[in-house]
């Protein structure tokens, strides 16, 4: 009995040390793309007062749109012709458009959606609405700016969209920014604590400078927040994969303003590449399928700088399980930190691009085990880029991980940047100016 006395305490002393080791070198786990967080049940959320604005100016849009019988004069056909009746006819809330060049642009409609959706329905949201503005980490500016543009270049006056008289769009910009600049909560904050979503590189076109403050969400090289296009294509599951026969895939206009000089420059040297598709055209009521079919059958899809850095373009690839092929030396992507893009998209830099058969021979050279886990890793985050709440009007719970609960955390990630910025302003002397973050043009 003695002689056991040093085994037990041995075997103790082993498994205390196992215990030890354990909670210091977890046992290793798949990998996730998506970075940590605490539950939202032990988290801390943001909270997102919401301005007071009238509905003309948001689901009024809507309702104006709905009850439009012309089409829109860009693309000639109207996308949304079948949904008419039915849309104009839902109440209160109403979907939004299909036309793609309004749908891309729409996370304005699901961030105030979840705002609106009551209570006892928003567990799952990142966000908590609050109703007191003392208790506000940020305020929410719920003015549907994307679809008051698009709304003006459609269907407004033609070549108005840039003037002021007659302008549509204009008059609403100026009706949001005197009400929210005359509000307590502007005043209180100098605005920098107000939160607009400006996902279309037009919206608030003429005040811009205005609101310069704020934190703006954009999808392209502003400031603030890079918020996700929305995708036009459907979601294609991994189970869902089958052969790829072709390499590239590339589905656009070639002539493009600004970083449009590249994207013309790559046509020519890759329109006549075996197993490379560039096509002219926009994935639209008449190319949808087309766009379906070409990236779901190639390994790659091409992702040239356009008018912005950015595009749906690149979301519809992912969702598409195409591998991206990033063709910017500026570019910045939405949810950087919390998703690592190399894992499942490839970066080239415009000057090796450029040289003739250097990209088809580079991607090419990319193993089928690199390609399988390209593809694997793009399934883990499709849902990240998912606005889509499955609920009419977009009044619903939102997806846990979906780019809704993402963007509330971005901007959580900025509070005690704005609330520093907010006691720099209230102790500043009178007569002394401090310089805006940016000026927005």
């Amino acid at each position: 009995m003695k002689a056991s006395v040093p085994l037990v305490a041995f075997i103790l002393l082993a498994l205390a040390l196992l215990l030890i080791s354990s909670r210091f070198n977890p046992s290793p786990s798949p990998k996730s793309l998506l970075s940590s967080s605490p539950t939202l049940q032990s988290a801390p959320r943001l909270k997102v007062f919401v301005a007071d604005l009238p509905r003309s100016l948001n689901y009024g849009l809507l309702d104006e749109y709905w009850a439009l019988s012309t089409p829109d004069s860009r693309i000639g056909v109207d996308p949304d012709a079948g949904l008419r009746p039915a849309a104009a006819a839902a109440a209160p809330w109403k979907p939004y458009p299909e036309n793609p060049l309004i749908k891309q642009y729409n996370a304005e409609y699901w961030l105030l959606g979840d705002l609106e959706t009551p209570g006892g329905r928003r567990g799952s949201s990142f966000a908590e609405r609050v109703y007191d503005l003392d208790r506000a980490d940020v305020v929410f500016v719920p003015f549907f700016a994307t679809l008051s543009a698009e709304m003006e270049l459609g269907w407004g006056r033609k070549g108005g969209f840039l003037k002021k008289e007659g302008n549509e769009d204009y008059r609403r910009q100026r009706e949001v920014v005197d009400r929210i600049r005359e509000s307590e909560a502007w005043r209180r904050s100098g605005g920098r604590d107000h939160v607009f979503v400006l996902t279309d590189p037009v919206a608030t076109w003429h005040v811009r400078s205005e609101i310069a403050p704020a934190v703006l969400l954009v999808v392209s090289l502003l400031k603030d927040v890079i918020v996700p296009y929305t995708h036009l294509l459907p979601r294609l599951r991994l189970s869902e994969n089958r052969h790829r026969r072709n390499l590239l895939y590339f589905k656009g206009a070639k002539h493009r303003h600004r970083g449009g000089l590249v994207r013309e420059k790559l046509w020519d040297l890759l329109v006549d590449e075996p197993g490379v598709i560039m096509e002219e055209g926009f994935p639209n009521a008449t190319g949808r399928e087309q766009s379906i079919k070409g990236m779901r059958s190639s390994e790659f899809c091409l992702h040239p700088a356009g008018d912005t850095p950015t595009s749906c373009r690149l979301f519809d690839a992912i969702l598409s399980l195409c591998i991206p092929v990033i063709v910017s030396d500026e570019i910045e992507l939405p949810f950087e930190g919390m998703i690592d893009y190399s894992d499942f998209s490839v970066f080239v830099p415009v000057s090796k691009a450029l040289q003739p058969k250097w990209l088809v021979n580079y991607l090419r050279s990319i193993s089928e085990q690199r390609k399988r886990r390209y593809r694997l890793n793009m399934a883990q985050v499709q849902r990240v880029f998912e606005y889509d709440n499955g609920n009419p009007g977009g009044i619903g719970p939102v997806p846990p991980d979906g780019a809704v609960n993402h963007i509330w955390r971005k901007i959580y990630q900025k509070v005690p940047i704005i609330r520093e910025a907010m006691i720099r302003e209230k102790r500043k002397p009178e007569g002394v100016s401090i310089p805006l973050r940016c000026h927005c043009t």
